[in-house]
């Protein structure tokens, strides 16, 4: 696969900074000037950097409901801080993000789907894949659940939905974590996807990130898989209800890998300590946990899934 030049990529991120902050969802990414002027820190970050000369700017690929939840507008500006890099994010389902790292367009990708990324390893497009967050997946709808599946296991709504056949379930359609996730719950269900998804109008592939496809199911009143993290974030502004909670089933693990082809593999590497550090955990467990009265998110680091 051809490498892009990087000002195409560059291009995509000559947008507005959005400010940080709980809950708030960016539309896109420009990166934040770091105020340092080399070197990785990470080791001691109370230590001046200047052991080495930084890259220009590292080039991140993330799944979408890490970034339309906010968590990367306070993540960005603390690793930019730590290791006087601009740090650029693109946002994308995990198999476009994947995709990019193949053409050694990004440096690091950020995904949730445990296939694609043995196989992106194995293929020796990435060197390691290291867990540092997860949540879950819960199946979304109208409060009065017109296909009438609330409580019910993951698998026997599925069947119910495609039984029932006319109300609509909205997939993402688009190769990501939360697709792949949807075809392994019609398949625990007994079903082919192919099957599923050609069988009439009530299936609907949006072909979009998670913040989209919750307001096309919030418009078409119908059905959705999401991460929690990302309808926490978007549950003010939809009408839609939690139908089924979360499950070992549905756990939903979110893993950083250094790509081979990184411009700079000491910077990359910097990422997985970025992301596993203590402080940073904390971080992560801890956002807008106040605020929802739950996770969004939970501290991974150190298992080994």
């Amino acid at each position: 696969m051809a490498r892009l030049p990087r000002f195409l990529f560059l291009s995509i991120l000559a947008q507005s900074l959005l400010t940080a902050g709980c809950g708030e969802r960016p539309e896109t990414d420009q990166g934040i000037e770091a105020d340092s002027t080399a070197g990785d820190a990470l080791d001691n970050p109370s230590v001046s950097p200047g052991r080495r000369e930084p890259v220009e700017r590292l080039l991140l690929a993330t799944t979408t409901s890490l970034y339309d939840t906010g968590l990367w507008t306070v993540l960005e500006p603390m690793f930019e801080d730590r290791c006087g890099v601009e740090l650029d994010i693109l946002y994308a389902g995990t198999g476009k993000a994947l995709e990019w790292g193949m053409g050694g367009d990004v440096d690091v990708v950020v995904v949730h789907d445990r296939a694609s990324e043995d196989q992106f390893i194995a293929d020796g497009y990435g060197l390691s894949r290291t867990v540092f967050a997860y949540n879950y997946f819960v199946v979304v709808g109208p409060a009065d659940d017109p296909a009438g599946i609330a409580g019910m296991a993951p698998e026997s709504a599925f069947v119910t939905l495609y039984e029932n056949g006319t109300v609509p379930f909205i997939s993402r359609g688009d190769e990501s974590g939360t697709h792949a996730m949807e075809q392994r719950l019609w398949a625990a269900a007994g079903l082919d996807y192919e099957t599923v998804r050609t069988s009439g109008d009530w299936y609907v592939e949006a072909g979009a990130g998670m913040g989209q496809t919750l307001n096309m199911a919030n418009e078409m009143r119908g059905y959705t898989l999401s991460d929690i993290g990302t309808f926490l974030a978007y549950r003010g502004d939809i009408d839609l209800d939690i139908l089924i909670e979360q499950s070992p089933a549905t756990r939903n693990d979110y893993a950083v890998i250094p790509v081979a082809a990184a411009s700079d593999s000491l910077m990359a590497a910097n990422m997985v300590t970025f992301l596993t550090s203590p402080d940073i955990q904390a971080v992560i467990d801890g956002y807008c946990l106040e605020q929802y009265g739950c996770h969004l998110f939970y501290a991974g680091a150190g298992q080994v899934l």
